[in-house]
């Protein structure tokens, strides 16, 4: 199975039996209808007390939230996972794809009536196109601004990588802070183009064909999370066993054997830069439906570093890895972690705050997973065997010692 996944594109079935992809891929659009049909029907005829249990466990709203998480961590796994480029800037490509949706889906710019199947009431000013389209736009604007942020940087390695990407990381999330007077040099006037500190708010609803989602229609936000998600899921996988996947993991392993192979190293990068970036805008768009709007304290480095640890938890490179990875940490983030202090505090008689220990928390399983499986929970199997392989001198002191013994 190994074998298959690293030299080709593995077929629906191996053998008569579904392949490893085939069966994750059947698993998680069960899940998404499982989830879908019993928030949507079955939970509401339920008694009050199991309502009360899963609402406060596993709330919709984290589910959403979590499914933001997941789509942003596939699109980082692009870049860190499978060309193994450091990137600690992505959340601006999160901060870009949130913004895309603040413009074209509110009334930022009043002074504009554009209406391209939008969902706005009649004569509202702003500009205000379908949530489709939007996803489309904010996936070219994100691909076009990791071409021309790769494109200066990407002659730059390791270190030197993420520190660049460090910075772009940093610099996007102040822009849109401080853009609401671009043109004017004091503090006044100027072009309101991102309303500073304030944000943009609200955003138009999701459409779904005739119908428009409310702020309450959680269930239905999930359906369209879960299709962003599947559909970025689709392109990981095809990617990744295709010619361009198999020239980024070239790369990830010896650049410099790469390039002598004839794998264009500045174009394939870029390529993994634009790719994932796309994913980060798609889950920017879908973070702005989510919260209603868009804030620039929303966009901080924290986020770029919560997604690299859920690919590097999950299992670097693997598809699924870095799914479960995403779900898992972002709803000990979310909901998980409070719950669980409640639970003990409400146990024990005592009155810990466990979500102020939030980050000793999310740093010890950091620890421990180095320590113990740093392979990640779902590991890509060329990079199990790379991590578990014996250093050479290892190996040589075996040798020594057998040597030894014959003699």
């Amino acid at each position: 199975m190994a074998t298959a996944e690293l030299v080709g594109p593995p077929e629906t079935r191996e053998h008569g039996r579904l392949t490893h992809n085939a069966r994750w891929a059947i698993g998680f659009g069960t899940a998404a209808v499982l989830i879908f049909v019993t928030y949507h029907w079955v939970l509401p005829s339920l008694n009050a007390n199991i309502n009360t249990f899963v609402n406060s466990w596993l709330p919709l709203s984290v589910v959403d939230e979590c499914m933001v998480w997941m789509i942003c961590a596939l699109g980082l796994n692009i870049v860190v996972g499978f060309a193994g480029l450091l990137d600690l800037g992505y959340v601006a490509f999160w901060a870009i794809g949130g913004y895309t949706a603040g413009w074209l889906i509110s009334g930022q710019f009043y002074n504009l009536k554009i209406d391209i199947f939008g969902s706005p009431a009649a004569g509202t000013p702003g500009i205000h196109i379908n949530f489709w389209l939007v996803l489309v736009a904010a996936a070219i604007l994100t691909a076009l601004m990791g071409i021309l942020i790769g494109a200066p940087t990407l002659r730059l390695k390791s270190d030197y990588l993420a520190l660049v990407t460090l910075g772009f990381g940093e610099i996007i999330p102040q822009f849109f802070k401080n853009g609401d007077h671009l043109g004017t040099l004091s503090g006044s006037g100027g072009f309101d183009f991102t309303h500073g500190e304030r944000g943009i708010t609200p955003v138009d609803p999701i459409t779904i064909g005739p119908w428009k989602l409310g702020p309450f229609d959680l269930d239905w936000q999930f359906a369209v999370f879960a299709a962003i998600a599947a559909f970025v899921i689709f392109v990981c996988l095809r990617l990744r066993v295709g010619r361009l996947g198999r020239a980024w993991l070239a790369i990830r392993e010896d650049e410099l054997a790469a390039s002598m192979m004839g794998v264009p190293l500045m174009r394939t990068k870029l390529a993994a830069y634009a790719v994932g970036a796309v994913a980060g805008g798609l889950g920017g768009v879908a973070f702005a439906e989510h919260v209603g709007g868009v804030l620039p304290d929303s966009f901080d480095f924290s986020i770029s570093i919560t997604l690299l640890a859920m690919v590097v938890l999950g299992g670097m490179g693997n598809v699924w890895g870095v799914m479960i990875g995403a779900l898992v940490l972002s709803w000990i983030n979310a909901n998980g972690l409070k719950q669980v202090g409640s639970t003990f505090n409400s146990t024990f008689g005592t009155s810990w705050d466990f979500p102020s220990y939030n980050y000793l928390m999310f740093g010890l399983i950091l620890v421990l997973m180095m320590l113990f499986r740093r392979e990640g929970l779902l590991p890509e199997s060329r990079t199990k065997l790379l991590l578990r392989e014996p250093s050479r001198t290892d190996v040589e002191s075996v040798g020594a010692d057998l040597e030894g013994e014959s003699a």
